[in-house]
C-alpha cells in the first residue's frame, strides 16, 4: 500500500481495506447508478474497476450523474475515470468504451469477482443477468431496480435471490422522473452490499 492509499483509508472499517484493495469489481453501464457507485467503490478502497459504457457525457446527465460541466461531450468512462483518479491516484481501473452485449459480456468481465448492473433500461438489465448467471454461475450480480421520484426512502430495500441482488423499491416507474438524492441512494446500496459480499458478509 503506498503512503496516499494509508491516508486515505485510514478511517476506513477496520479489516477491510486489505481485502478491498485485492478485490475487482465490474459496473456495467456509468450513468446515474454506475458512476456514483463507482466513486463509492474507489472511496471505499476497491482496488480494480472494470468500467463498461459507450455514452458520452450530456447536459442532462449532470442532474444525477458523477460528472461536471466541463465533462460534457467527453466519454463516460474517460471522464469517470479522471475523477476516481482523483480520489485514489492508485486506483486500477479498466475502461471499456464500447457497447456491452451479451457475447461480449463473459470476456470483459472475466476477472470481476463481482458485477454491479447499472443499465437503465429493464430489457437490458434482464439479457445483462442471464449473460452474467450464465457465464459465472457462482458469482453475484448487483441490480438496481426502482430508483425513479422521490418516494418514501423507507421502501428502498435489498432483495436476494440467490446471487442475484436487487436493490430499490422494485416498483417505480421511470416516468417519475430521476433525482439525484434517489439515484445516489440506491447506487450507494449496490456499492455496499460489493462490499458486504466481498467481506463475506450476507446482504
Amino acid at each position: 500500500m503506498s503512503r496516499s492509499e494509508s491516508s486515505i483509508f485510514e478511517r476506513n472499517v477496520p479489516g477491510t481495506t486489505e481485502r478491498l484493495q485485492m478485490a475487482t469489481v465490474g459496473i456495467a453501464g456509468c450513468g446515474g447508478l454506475g458512476s456514483n457507485a463507482a466513486a463509492s467503490l474507489a472511496r471505499a478502497g476497491v482496488g480494480r474497476l472494470i468500467l463498461v459504457d459507450h455514452d458520452r457525457v450530456e447536459l442532462s446527465n449532470l442532474n444525477r450523474q458523477h460528472y461536471f460541466q466541463t465533462d460534457v461531450g467527453k466519454a463516460k468512462v474517460e471522464a469517470l475515470a479522471g475523477h476516481l483518479r482523483a480520489i485514489n491516484p492508485d486506483i486500477d481501473l479498466v475502461l471499456h468504451d464500447l457497447e456491452l452485449t451479451p457475447q461480449n459480456t463473459p470476456e470483459i468481465f472475466a476477472e470481476a469477482e463481482i458485477l454491479i448492473e447499472a443499465f437503465d433500461r429493464a430489457e437490458l438489465k434482464r439479457w445483462l443477468i442471464e449473460a452474467w448467471c450464465t457465464a459465472f454461475p457462482d458469482r453475484p450480480i448487483v441490480c438496481g431496480s426502482g430508483l425513479s421520484g422521490i418516494g418514501n426512502t423507507n421502501a428502498l430495500r435489498v432483495h436476494s435471490a440467490g446471487r442475484i441482488h436487487f436493490c430499490g423499491d422494485e416498483e417505480s416507474d421511470m416516468s417519475l422522473g430521476l433525482c439525484a438524492a434517489r439515484v445516489g441512494a440506491v447506487a450507494n446500496m449496490q456499492a455496499n452490499v460489493a462490499i458486504e459480499l466481498l467481506m463475506g458478509l450476507k446482504p
